[in-house]
C-alpha cells in the first residue's frame, strides 16, 4: 500500500510538470495559434497578412485553404477552426444558419472580379460581351472553372455565362475543378486553353494572362465575408479579425487585386 501511494504521488507530480510545461494537448481553438479556414483564392494575400500579424502580435495564424464549399462542410462536421473567410455569401449564410458563427463578428471583408485567362504565351484579348463566341475559342479544348454547383468562382462564372447567353454552347466543354486555384492550374499547365478565375488568382500565377474581364453586372457581386466561429475558444480571434480589416493588412489584399469592402 505504501509503495502504491508513493507511486501515485510520483504520477501526480509528473503530470503536474507536464501540464506546467504546456505538453498536455489543448482543446481545439485554445492554443495561441489562430486556425483560419479561407477560400483558396486568398492564399497569397492572406499568407502575407498572416506574416504581418505574427510580427505585430508575436502570435501565429495558420490558414487552411480550399473551396468555400469544402471548408463550410468541414466546419459543419466539427473541424476545429477559429475564423472562416468565404468567397461568397451563400456558404457563410449556410453555416450561420446552423448556428456555427458568432453573428456579431460577421463582416464583409473583400471584393473581387472574375476574368477569362489563358496561357501567357498565347494571350490574345477577348471582347467579352453578350453572345461572344467562347465555344469557338475553346475549339476541342475545355474551359477550366470551379465546380459550378458548389465552388463560388464556378457559380459566379456560370451566372455570367448565362447572362451573356453563351452557357448552353460551352456547358459540354466545362472542366469543373474542386477550387478556383485548381482551375487556374489547369490553364497554367496547358491542360485547358481557357479558364474563368478571380482576377486575384490570375495575378498570382505568371503562367497565365488575363484576356478579358467579365462585366460586373453579369453576375452577383463577389463578396468575401469573414466571421469568428462559434466553437472558437481562442481569445485572440476577434483581435485577428480586426487586424484583417485594419490599415496594416489592407495593402496585402489590394496588392493582389482585391477591393476593400467599406
Amino acid at each position: 500500500m505504501h509503495r502504491r501511494r508513493h507511486w501515485m504521488k510520483r504520477v501526480v507530480a509528473i503530470m503536474a510538470w507536464i501540464g506546467a510545461a504546456g505538453l498536455v494537448p489543448q482543446p481545439a481553438g485554445a492554443s495561441d495559434r489562430i486556425a483560419v479556414f479561407a477560400a483558396a483564392s486568398l492564399k497569397n494575400a492572406l499568407d502575407a497578412a498572416n506574416a504581418a500579424w505574427a510580427r505585430e502580435s508575436g502570435k501565429e495564424a495558420v490558414a487552411s485553404y480550399a473551396a468555400s464549399s469544402a471548408l463550410a462542410r468541414q466546419i459543419e462536421s466539427g473541424a476545429p477552426a477559429d475564423i472562416f473567410i468565404s468567397a461568397d455569401l451563400d456558404w457563410m449564410d449556410y453555416i450561420a444558419g446552423k448556428g456555427l458563427i458568432r453573428k456579431d463578428t460577421r463582416a464583409d471583408l473583400l471584393g473581387n472580379r472574375i476574368v477569362l485567362v489563358t496561357a501567357s504565351d498565347k494571350a490574345k484579348q477577348v471582347d467579352i460581351k453578350p453572345g461572344f463566341d467562347l465555344s469557338g475559342l475553346l475549339g476541342d479544348g475545355r474551359l477550366a472553372m470551379g465546380e459550378v454547383k458548389s465552388v463560388p468562382a464556378g457559380k459566379y462564372g456560370r451566372a455570367a455565362l448565362e447572362k451573356l447567353g453563351v452557357w448552353a454552347s460551352v456547358e459540354p466543354k466545362i472542366a469543373g475543378a474542386q477550387s478556383v486555384r485548381a482551375a487556374l492550374a489547369l490553364v497554367s499547365r496547358g491542360e485547358a486553353p481557357y479558364g474563368i478565375v478571380y482576377q486575384t488568382d490570375a495575378a498570382a500565377d505568371k503562367g497565365v494572362a488575363i484576356v478579358g474581364m467579365f462585366p460586373a453586372d453579369s453576375h452577383p457581386p463577389i463578396i468575401y465575408p469573414v466571421a469568428v466561429l462559434a466553437a472558437s475558444r481562442n481569445p485572440d480571434a476577434v483581435a485577428y479579425l480586426k487586424f484583417l480589416k485594419s490599415a496594416i493588412a489592407t495593402p496585402f489584399f489590394t496588392a493582389q487585386g482585391f477591393t476593400i469592402m467599406k
